[in-house]
């Protein structure tokens, strides 16, 4: 595939990947099947199943998302679906929605529903246990709470499937502008170290050890958990995991995030494990998410022999703005050979707030000698961390194990 402009663009790469236009299956021929079948079966489980919001203010809070990422496709798209126009106004949700059960969503819930959505959209690694505590003050339930981090989760990974595939193809995907009004990021720091709710210590700083995860909202006891919630997971974790427990709360979603994190990272062909796990890492620095980045970075020195690389990307330091955002990503590749180097900046740039993947990035990889089923394989599993990284980020926090586990 050539880096000529194509006969489709951004918008027709999205309406291909939701809706399988035959027209426009070209623009999809590097993506793996699988990952093409579960993305569609995320989106279906999301707006086209019965959730307990109505599908109004699910297209109107994706659509505050691609506003707040830059995405001129999914903003149209959502508002196209029937968002209500009260959410993505600039000014605060004036009026109240109904509920699928008939229940009323008033206008304070809605407001501190979309406040959250901006937080989550520009930064997440600033969420934190009072952000949770806040939703349900304003009576937003567990499963609620769930429902928004994946629905900010899924279309931050869907933004960068199409923004990776559109930089394949040479194109540029049309921005969208962020809205006027000042979010909850602002002038606000990450929290690292300290400790946990639990009285555990949180990390100060990146690392391969392997770290605890602790959720801050109500999670489903095991044995609480409904046949439809134990199958959402039974592909990833067993029922002792409290984060898939969690994440069961959301289960058509769950299962085909599941489905899709097995077909991104455990084929044996297309781009090396270690080069996936990479990207992985580097979207989880870039999101600042010391948990994700400390499972990847372990799995990719595991694959690739070479910690001492992977170890050099985990200390990169990245100066932040006071909306937590690094402009400048190039400490993170400062020290990597030229392969590494150019799958970390490729991974990086599309993982930016409002990601900018450049076509010497595309260059870069092709000029090494990737084919565009391995370039897509290292774009869809920095993709799928933007997804990742957020649900991490804003439903809990990371602890140093305990004493005893650390000794074992």
């Amino acid at each position: 595939m050539s880096d000529a402009i194509s006969s489709f663009d951004a918008h027709q790469i999205l309406a291909a990947i939701l809706t399988d236009a035959p027209e426009d299956r070209e623009a999809l021929t590097a993506l793996r099947p699988e990952v093409l079948a579960h993305t569609r079966e995320a989106y279906d489980a999301l707006y086209r199943s019965e959730q307990p919001l109505p599908a109004s203010a699910l297209h109107a809070l994706a659509a505050v998302t691609a506003d707040w990422q830059g995405s001129g496709p999914l903003a149209q798209w959502h508002r196209a679906q029937g968002a209500d126009a009260q959410l993505t106004a600039a000014d605060p949700v004036a009026t109240d929605l109904r509920g699928p059960s008939g229940a009323t969503l008033d206008a304070a819930t809605l407001n501190a529903l979309r406040d959250h959505v901006d937080l989550l959209s520009i930064s997440p690694a600033l969420t934190t246990r009072a952000d949770q505590e806040r939703l349900l003050d304003a009576g937003v339930s567990s499963p609620i709470a769930v429902l928004i981090s994946q629905l900010v989760s899924f279309e931050s990974y869907l933004q960068r499937l199409v923004a990776g595939l559109a930089a394949l193809h040479g194109l540029e995907v049309p921005s969208a502008d962020a809205p006027v009004r000042l979010a909850r990021t602002h002038g606000r720091a990450a929290e690292h170290g300290g400790t946990t709710v639990t009285g555990r210590t949180r990390p100060s700083a990146f690392t391969r050890e392997q770290l605890q995860w602790e959720p801050w909202v109500a999670v489903p006891a095991e044995d609480e958990l409904t046949e439809l919630q134990r199958d959402s997971f039974a592909s990833k974790a067993s029922t002792n995991s409290v984060y898939f427990r969690m994440l069961s709360q959301t289960p058509g979603i769950t299962k085909a995030r599941s489905a899709l994190d097995n077909a991104i990272f455990l084929p044996r062909d297309g781009a090396p494990k270690a080069e996936r796990e990479l990207a992985a890492a580097v979207t989880s620095k870039v999101n600042d998410c010391i948990y994700c980045a400390s499972v990847h970075a372990r799995k990719s020195a595991g694959f690739s022999k070479r910690p001492e690389d992977v170890d050099a990307l985990l200390a990169a330091a990245l100066e932040r703005d006071a909306d937590w955002i690094s402009a400048e990503l190039a400490p993170l590749s400062a020290v990597q050979d030229e392969r590494w180097s150019a799958v970390v900046t490729a991974a990086a740039e599309l993982s930016r707030p409002r990601p900018l993947l450049t076509a010497e990035a595309i260059h870069a990889l092709r000029r090494l000698e990737l084919t565009e089923p391995q370039i897509a394989d290292v774009l869809t599993a920095a993709a799928f961390f933007a997804w990742a990284n957020r649900l991490m980020l804003s439903l809990g926090e990371p602890s140093l194990p305990d004493a005893e586990q650390a000794a074992a």
